[in-house]
């Protein structure tokens, strides 16, 4: 199951800079000149999450493989993408592929680094991006409803299911708003409606404010003009230098925890990023733990027993009995699986139960 967030933003903003930290390698080549990405370059990166090194650890584990999410990273978007100026449409068609956005925005002076645009306003910046993304959607969606609308008429039973979430979403791109905005409270069968329609501006945003390295730990002026942005959207921000990150990366362990030290940070900026991209998609964590392995699946907020079997096997979902499963707390707390089990913590759940973040799970199936 593969969960990918697009990291955008305008020409020169470090998208690039910070994706070669990320994945560590050098695939996409960072460069000072608009349009030096061409094609989208993924990376598959591990979740940070302490709780599965204490669980090795309990079981004697030999080997733990944490979860891990993809970034894409997709070259830059200028004023007028959404009319195919720079190479706008093969960038839109990138973005559609992916589940949410993480959106690049500078929020740094560097006179050797020109910015598209002729001056240093992050807001302004997504501002940009975001409307070339409703004019894109705007567009598309007034073709789709007109085709719907008629069919609606001819009373064809799955255009009359679609059409009101498509005149919703229309409505609100016709003022100015993005889809996403429809997101907040919205029921799961709308949920599938909407996402059905692949729309851009329906996806989750997150906003990341790449700053210099004397703004790494308490960021500027312009990373609050952004999260002020942000919270009125309802979405969120993450402080980073794509710089320091980019040093970061070429470090030992040992000495990656020392230059933070002494820059006053407590972790590196992409532990925080690559987790808020995981929450951005509305994922959790459960584990499976044996002597052999400890390893962290992933699955969507909401999923039951049989679909997180599925994620390990599809063989495990079709013959899914049941799931044994321990809280983390319990199975830190009792030492394990048999300390759980003993204290009458492990539980045998069935096909409706829904799994909980931190959960540890065995599961019973027919072949």
């Amino acid at each position: 199951m593969g969960f990918k967030c697009g990291i955008v933003g305008l020409p020169n903003v470090g998208k690039s800079t910070l994706f070669n930290a990320l994945t560590k390698t050098a695939a996409a080549q960072a460069a000072n000149y608009p349009f030096c990405t061409i094609e989208p370059n993924t990376g598959e990166v591990a979740v940070p999450d302490a709780r599965l090194g204490k669980i090795a650890e309990i079981a004697k584990s030999k080997e733990i493989i944490p979860t891990r999410i993809s970034f894409v990273d997709i070259a830059g978007l200028v004023r007028g993408a959404s009319k195919g100026e720079g190479l706008g449409n093969q960038f839109l068609a990138n973005i559609r592929e992916v589940d949410a956005i993480v959106h690049v925005l500078r929020c740094f002076e560097d006179d050797d680094i020109t910015h598209v645009e002729g001056k240093i306003d992050p807001v302004a910046d997504a501002d940009t991006i975001e409307t070339e993304l409703m004019l894109a959607d705007l567009e598309s969606l007034e073709r789709r409803t007109e085709q719907t609308r008629k069919r609606a008429t001819g009373r064809e039973k799955e255009a009359l299911l679609i059409l009101p979430m498509m005149e919703k979403a229309l409505e609100l791109l016709q003022n100015g708003k993005p889809a996403r905005l429809l997101l907040d409270g919205i029921a799961a069968e709308d949920l599938r409606l909407l996402q059905s329609l692949n729309l851009l501006t329906s996806k989750p945003v997150l906003y990341v404010c790449n700053v210099d390295e004397a703004h790494a730990a308490s960021g500027n002026e312009q990373t609050g003009a952004v999260a002020a942005m942000a919270a009125g959207q309802n979405a969120q921000t993450v402080i980073i230098s794509a710089e320091i990150e980019s040093q970061l990366a070429q470090l030992e362990a040992e000495e990656a925890v020392e230059f933070l030290s002494e820059l006053g940070l407590e972790e590196a900026g992409l532990d925080r990023l690559i987790r808020a991209g995981y929450k951005l998609l509305d994922l959790i964590t459960f584990f499976t733990a044996g002597p052999k392995e400890s390893r962290a699946w992933t699955v969507k907020r909401g999923a039951k027993a049989p679909q997180a079997a599925g994620v390990i096997h599809t063989d495990f979902e079709r013959g899914f009995i049941r799931a044994q499963t321990i809280a983390y707390d319990d199975f830190v707390a009792f030492s394990g699986e048999v300390g759980a089990r003993d204290a009458g913590k492990a539980r045998d759940e069935g096909k409706e139960y829904v799994v909980q973040d931190g959960d540890v799970m065995l599961f019973k199936f027919n072949t």
